[in-house]
């Protein structure tokens, strides 16, 4: 097969690597990317996306998290997306109080963002180092420590802020999490770290103002020496004969409350019970601390405090001696571990006395749990805490069964073409503090999941077609994988752009191609997309294009893609030696227009661009086709040679519309020749909207742009011909019908009852009418999907025995005088249409023979959301 592609010459007017260039129309900015509501703000990290080289954009996301972290600056957001980053990540740039810099996981089920080393030995040391920054958050990593090594490090810094993480220590590593240095103000929270070796957390000589809050410790506790202001509040201890928090030094100022300590995770009385002390408080350390509705498990044999140095083997001795630590408890907590594959966590099984009794406003207390979920009130407990008086001690909530809203994708009412809104929705059977989940959807097409705690989300896609959006629901932070639910869609459409008619592709003249010859069998041409005025080829949803055929050595049809891939629709159909014109509406999908000759011979091609759909521009307003110019009828005379005339549509449009859908017909020329439909007061372009011979009667679809009401006609022939043109629609900034384009697709052929159910296999009969409905894509839609107002596509008869016309028209509606396709006998005919939808859309054969049809669509429209 023959593939003649574009060659750039300043001659093209349109679509290749210096862009599709056409004359300026006042067009608003091109739409912005799914991206664009964050792009600023935002950097991205993906470790399957990268190419090597990025610029931590959606497109071109950074391969490594270190190289996000020496370019992130205040304010923004760097989002990790899941992989496996195997690497040791400094950072070394800081945010400011009211703007920091974010450091986000995405983590989705099945899916995760793990850091360090994970199935490798190369990587050493610590794995996350925040020394000398401040306002900086990381948050949601799994991360894996080196042999050795602290995994995060801590070292004079402020406003750190290690949120949502998991860490896991390597053999013999001294700590998990290291805080250190003059550090201020770092927080801990909603963390999981597990470390058998040594203290999960270690909090070094000179740190102040410390929380930890709302995370779970297992192997080994909190260590703290010589630090001032600590804060410990909704945590869970699991440790393993050893303390759950120990504060030497002189660590005044301590709040400890709300926390589960557990001193024997194996649950067996420990060798050396003394060791196994759950709270212990050096001398230095009780002025100014206090503690309290912590839940201490009696079982490893150890005390629940060492306070000052002296153990108390009670809390009534505790409370007695210190008037400390009054709604303590002692009893089984009845933890159960779950597996969250690399993000294990532990919960309460039911009856724990944890449940629904600690202190809501204890200091360092958060909006949600571990698991970034709301407060639950568990109907079986008593609710002896303060506040609601149902929040847990430790740090994750017990959770009541749940309902999930049905997945609903609609186009956003008063929003652009392009917007939509998804919505889903969580609902407990317990009562809760508020409402809350965690929401993970995703826009079919695109590279990665976005996280929220909202129930909706909106997207602005580049281009009309479905939007897609799959959801994620999860009260556990996602750490528990679900099934997989199937995306839910709806469509949105493009507005029009219309241009003047400008020659883009002639064969015979070296226009798009970079040679004059024609197109071999079964041949085709591709022309690239560029920027059509002012709006980028990823902005554009289809282009109109008036494509015509001339001097064909053999009988054919020709079809206009995105990528060449055979198909039995068709575009334009011809017969040998004949010069046929259709008008032809395409997706724009992979970049390029591909224009394939099916003939045994070869063609010449002509097209001439007529206007683009985007996001910006003029919506469509469909209308029964009336009847607007017939120079047979009344005194009408018929078109002279060279002859123009003007065309006032201003009584049937709007005023301030843009342009006007026609079906124009040629009938009884003298000569060969040309009609161009063009703006009024405009120079009449080299363009062509119809081509004709002598005594041919033929029909074209023209979408032409309108100069207050007015069109203007050329008959660019030596000889006079009779026009006829039937107005199907207009453009306009005030309609609000938008376009849907489709991959040309055989709707209807009677030759196979294609599309006409319940209808044998034949020719339509004379006079006949069958019914047939746009082609909706098979998509799954919620609450519905859009319902087409008015068909694009392609109608051809073929096989008739005798003359006649087609007639497209709203089904059920009154039948019109226009039509949309002529034909004679044994010639087959095309000629493209736009049609309202009523009860479907009625072709009536106006022939007193039989014929064959076949209708290919190509699109439709459809009404605003409400």
């Amino acid at each position: 097969m023959e593939i003649r592609r574009w060659a750039q010459l300043a001659l093209v007017p349109l679509i290749g690597g210096a862009a599709l260039v056409c004359p300026a129309v006042p067009a608003a900015a091109a739409p912005a990317p799914v991206s664009a509501a964050v792009a600023a703000g935002e950097l991205n990290v993906s470790q399957h996306w990268c190419l090597g080289s990025g610029d931590g954009s959606e497109q071109r996301p950074f391969c490594t998290i270190s190289e996000a972290a020496a370019v992130a600056g205040p304010g923004q957001t760097v989002l990790i997306h899941p992989g496996e980053y195997q690497e040791n990540v400094r950072f070394t740039r800081s945010g400011t109080e009211s703007a920091p810099i974010t450091f986000r996981a995405v983590n989705v089920n099945w899916q995760m963002a793990r850091v360090g080393r994970y199935n490798t030995a190369a990587v050493t040391g610590t794995i996350l180092d925040l020394s000398g920054v401040h306002d900086v958050t990381v948050e949601g990593l799994v991360v894996f420590g080196a042999h050795n090594a602290d995994v995060v490090t801590v070292r004079d810094s402020q406003r750190v802020r290690l949120d949502k993480l998991t860490v896991e220590t390597g053999a013999y590593g001294p700590s998990g999490v290291r805080i250190s240095g003059v550090s201020n103000r770092v927080t801990l929270s909603r963390s999981f770290v597990y470390n058998t070796q040594g203290a999960s957390v270690t909090i070094e000589p000179g740190v102040t103002d410390t929380t930890v809050t709302a995370s779970q410790f297992d192997g080994f506790g909190l260590a703290a020496a010589d630090t001032r202001g600590l804060t410990i509040t909704g945590n869970t201890f699991q440790v393993d004969c050893s303390s759950g928090i120990d504060l030497a030094g002189s660590s005044p100022g301590a709040s400890i409350r709300n926390n589960i300590v557990v001193t024997t995770r194996r649950r067996h009385v420990c060798d050396t019970p003394a060791n196994a002390v759950g709270i212990r408080l050096s001398a230095g350390s009780v002025a100014g601390s206090s503690t309290d509705h912590n839940l201490f498990d009696p079982t490893s044999g150890g005390v629940p405090y060492n306070w000052a140095g002296t153990d108390h083997p009670t809390l009534t001795s505790f409370v007695a001696a210190t008037g400390q630590g009054v709604h303590d408890l002692s009893a089984d907590p009845k933890l159960v571990r779950v597996n969250g594959w690399d993000r294990n966590y532990l919960e309460t099984a039911p009856g724990s006395p944890a449940r629904d009794s600690a202190d809501a406003n204890a200091p360092g207390v958060l909006d949600t749990d571990m698991l970034d979920a709301s407060f639950a009130d568990d109907p079986a407990a008593a609710n002896t805490g303060t506040g609601s008086g149902y929040r847990d001690r430790g740090a994750v909530e017990a959770q009541g069964p749940v309902t999930q809203d049905p997945l609903r994708v609609e186009r956003k009412v008063g929003g652009g073409p392009f917007d939509v809104v998804a919505r889903s929705g969580l609902h407990s059977a317990w009562p809760v503090e508020r409402e809350r989940a965690q929401y993970a959807y995703y826009l079919t097409g695109k590279r990665f999941w976005r996280v929220t705690d909202a129930a909706t989300a909106e997207y602005t896609l580049r281009r009309a077609g479905d939007a897609c959006v799959q959801v994620q629901v999860s009260q556990t932070d996602f750490r528990l994988p679900k099934e997989y639910e199937g995306p839910v869609c709806t469509q949105v459409g493009a507005r029009y752009v219309p241009v003047a008619p400008t020659r883009v592709l002639d064969t015979r003249a070296r226009i798009g191609v970079p040679d004059i010859r024609p197109v071999a069998a079964f041949g085709r041409v591709e022309l690239p997309v560029g920027t059509i005025a002012g709006v980028a080829q990823e902005d554009i949803s289809a282009v109109v294009l008036n494509l015509t055929v001339t001097q064909p050595s053999a009988s054919g049809f020709i079809r206009v893609d995105s990528t060449g891939a055979f198909s039995s629709s068709s575009n334009l159909n011809f017969v040998t030696g004949e010069t046929v014109p259709n008008q032809v509406t395409v997706p724009v999908v992979g970049g390029s227009l591909v224009f394939t000759n099916y003939s045994s011979g070869t063609v010449h091609l002509i097209a001439d661009l007529q206007g683009f759909y985007a996001a910006n521009g003029s919506g469509f307003a469909s209308a029964p086709p009336a009847r607007v110019i017939d120079t047979r009828e009344g005194t009408g005379t018929p078109f002279p040679a060279m002859g123009i005339r003007t065309l006032d549509l201003s009584d049937r449009l709007p005023v301030g519309a843009t342009a006007a859908v026609l079906s124009v017909t040629v009938t009884a020329p003298t000569t060969s020749g040309v009609l161009t439909v063009y703006p009024y007061g405009s120079t009449a372009p080299t363009a062509s909207s119809l081509n004709f011979v002598a005594g041919q009667t033929i029909p074209n679809l023209v979408t032409v742009p309108v100069v207050n009401g007015r069109v203007s006609i050329l008959n660019n022939s030596s000889g006079t011909t009779h026009v006829i043109a039937d107005l199907a629609g207009w453009f306009s900034p005030n309609a609000t019908q938008t376009f849907v384009p489709i991959t040309s697709t055989r709707i209807v052929d009677s030759r196979d009852s294609t599309g006409l159910p319940g209808r044998t296999p034949a020719s339509l009969t004379a006079g006949e009418t069958v019914r047939f409905e746009p082609l909706r894509p098979g998509v799954t839609c919620a609450p519905a999907c859009p319902a087409p107002t008015a068909l694009v596509g392609n109608v051809t008869v073929t096989a008739p025995t005798r003359p006649g016309v087609l007639t497209v028209h709203p089904g059920g509606g009154p039948r019109p005088t226009a039509s949309n396709v002529n034909f004679v006998a044994g010639e087959t005919a095309s000629n493209a249409a736009v049609v309202a939808v009523g009860s479907g859309v009625d072709l009536f054969h106006n022939s007193g023979g039989t014929s064959h049809v076949i209708v290919d669509e190509a699109g439709y429209f459809i009404a605003a959301a409400s």
